[in-house]
């Protein structure tokens, strides 16, 4: 006989979703049947698996070691465990749950590919090297980003450090009560306030959206809202209020109103990039996830990256 006792970061999830992610090598069907033959109890008293866990709740597993081994896969090897060096994750707010990083321009947020190191791998590494899971852990939560951003959009991604994190970002996400703003740097002269409403087409086999005023077969609506900070000769530095978040909206949106970001090579010009690359090496869309507030924490800002004061001076 086996005894887990259940961790903080564990609890909050029913008993069958806990015991699906402890003992990865099992059936279902197989756990279920353990539970209807007492095999598996929790607190001492037969379950049936819809019981939400607590911190410290006992769960007893009348398995043989070997038994107990296989189930739990414990000869599988965890990928990535090692931490990474030479890179320190640009932490702007963290608590015991969730974590928020001033991602950089240029680094993925998930990987694309088996090679590639994404802000998850640095995720990972820093919450080994701080102690804040062990490999054994992560046979039950892995640590993640929460919100994506384009590869080339810097700003606040949101990470989950536990299970708990996870369900409230989750949550906060979900139901929209997440307020988020975003500063750009945009061609042309934008000098009122601006409220958009329209609608948004994805093609998914191009990856790219088309926006427009009328409503589209398959169209999604869209609201964004658009604040000049400060308007200089020939371009305009932007806050953006996300109401909806759509994929590529804020960058689609603003090249329907003429003003598209800089330096973005699919929605943007390409003369206007070609300029700006020239003139202050601009090399990738000038758009930024500045500010976000969230449902009981309150307001995380990240500053704009530091080569926008060559433009926002």
């Amino acid at each position: 006989m086996q005894i887990i006792t259940v961790k903080k970061r564990d609890a909050n999830q029913r008993l069958d979703k806990f015991l699906k992610k402890y003992f990865k090598v099992a059936s279902v069907g197989f756990l279920y049947k353990m539970l209807r033959k007492k095999n598996i109890v929790l607190n001492g008293k037969k379950a049936e698996g819809a019981e939400i866990l607590t911190a410290n709740d006992e769960i007893k597993v009348f398995f043989s070691e070997e038994t107990f081994k296989k189930m739990k896969g414990a000869d599988v090897i965890l990928k990535d465990p090692t931490p990474l060096k030479g890179f320190h994750l640009p932490i702007i707010f963290e608590n015991e749950d969730i974590l928020a990083v001033n991602k950089p321009a240029g680094m993925l947020t998930q990987k694309g590919q088996k090679g590639d190191v994404s802000l998850n791998e640095h995720l990972l590494s820093y919450c080994l090297e701080n102690h804040i899971l062990s490999e054994e852990s992560l046979h039950m939560f892995r640590p993640s980003a929460m919100n994506r951003l384009d590869r080339n959009t810097s700003g606040i991604v949101l990470c989950a450090k536990t299970l708990k994190g996870a369900q409230y970002l989750s949550e906060a996400l979900k139901s929209r009560t997440t307020e988020k703003t975003y500063h750009c740097i945009a061609a042309g002269r934008m000098e009122e306030e601006l409220t958009f409403e329209g609608y948004l087409k994805k093609d998914e086999p191009n990856n790219r959206v088309t926006v427009s005023t009328q409503e589209m077969i398959d169209g999604k609506y869209i609201k964004t809202g658009f604040s000049p900070i400060r308007v200089y000769d020939g371009y305009t530095y932007l806050s953006v209020r996300l109401y909806t978040g759509r994929t590529h909206q804020i960058r689609a949106n603003l090249s329907f109103l003429m003003h598209p970001v800089i330096g973005d090579p699919k929605y943007g010009d390409p003369v206007i990039n070609r300029s700006y690359k020239e003139k202050y090496s601009v090399s990738h869309q000038l758009l930024h996830a500045a500010k976000i507030v969230l449902p009981g924490i309150g307001t995380i800002e990240a500053t704009d990256p530091g080569e926008w004061k060559k433009l926002i001076l």
